[in-house]
């Protein structure tokens, strides 16, 4: 059973920045997509960033130029560096991954870890 651990969400201020990372275990395929989710009270789960295996990156456009994803294959492991936070970007983050076995998509979610942007 794939598991993934989140870490590194917590409380910024306005302009400043946080690093969450995500640690995938017991996952035995190499291709595969990762990436980050947000969902703020009442609202839906959006999309914030993507990873391949490969590295190609993906951005919502509220995030562009702000966040920065990256990746270590050898550890199993996406970063999301956030800079710059605004308010609005205060929400539960979300890692996901996605596993590639041909035709076959599995897909599996972390716990979810807070992030609060206030002064």
């Amino acid at each position: 059973q794939v598991q993934l651990v989140e870490s590194g969400g917590g409380l910024a201020q306005p302009g400043g920045s946080l690093r969450l990372s995500c640690a995938a275990s017991g996952s035995r395929f190499v291709l595969n997509t990762m990436g980050w989710y947000r969902q703020a009270p009442g609202k839906q789960r959006d999309k914030v960033a993507s990873i391949t295996s490969d590295g190609h990156t993906l951005y919502d456009d509220s995030t562009q130029g702000r966040f920065t994803i990256s990746r270590d294959n050898t550890k199993s492991t996406v970063y999301l560096q956030m800079n710059s936070l605004k308010p609005e970007d205060t929400a539960v983050y979300y890692c996901y991954r996605v596993d590639v076995d041909g035709t076959s998509h599995y897909t599996y979610w972390g716990q979810g870890t807070q992030v609060t942007v206030s002064s």
